[in-house]
């Protein structure tokens, strides 16, 4: 089987395209984005069948959600003119692997009670941080892949 060049989308000026390549064997993967050095690997833990040598699919979605907050955040900031120094992420997350694993017909195969304490180093007032964080969430694209999957999910935002 060979692979056929995906076909390029119309962009717009303010939309942002991405492609990525794999290649693997097992649930071992090697993923590259086009344009960029980088390589993710990807493995699963033996329980679903890899040997835990990298990081699982699991694991790079939920440090998604987290690094995206972070990566939005500070894009918000700088639109509000404030500063954020520092951040601390504690993640939670339930994930139902009956489906995935067992191949039931019923029920969620999405995340659940995802919760994400999050601590800012920072000296602006708990107003103006409020409205920080909800714009945060307003505008980060991972956190509403979540949220729109009918993923429950709680921000639980502090300053330091």
């Amino acid at each position: 089987m060979s692979i056929q060049p995906m076909t390029t989308m119309p962009v717009s000026a303010t939309m942002a395209a991405f492609r990525l390549h794999s290649k693997g064997t097992g649930v071992y993967q090697e993923v590259r984005t086009e344009g960029s050095d980088h390589v993710i690997y990807v493995d699963a833990a033996p329980v679903f069948g890899g040997n835990d040598e990298h990081p699982s699919p699991m694991s790079y979605i939920l440090g998604s959600l987290i690094s995206c907050s972070q990566v939005t955040a500070q894009l918000v900031a700088k639109d509000m003119e404030i500063e954020l120094n520092g951040f601390e992420f504690d993640l939670t997350a339930n994930l139902d692997t009956d489906i995935l694993c067992g191949g039931a017909i019923e029920g969620d195969p999405n995340f659940q009670d995802v919760e994400v304490n999050i601590v800012v180093e920072t000296d602006v007032s708990k107003d103006v941080f409020k409205k920080m964080y909800e714009e945060t969430e307003r505008r980060c694209p991972i956190y509403q892949l979540f949220s729109k999957s009918g993923s429950s999910i709680n921000y639980n935002w502090s300053i330091k």
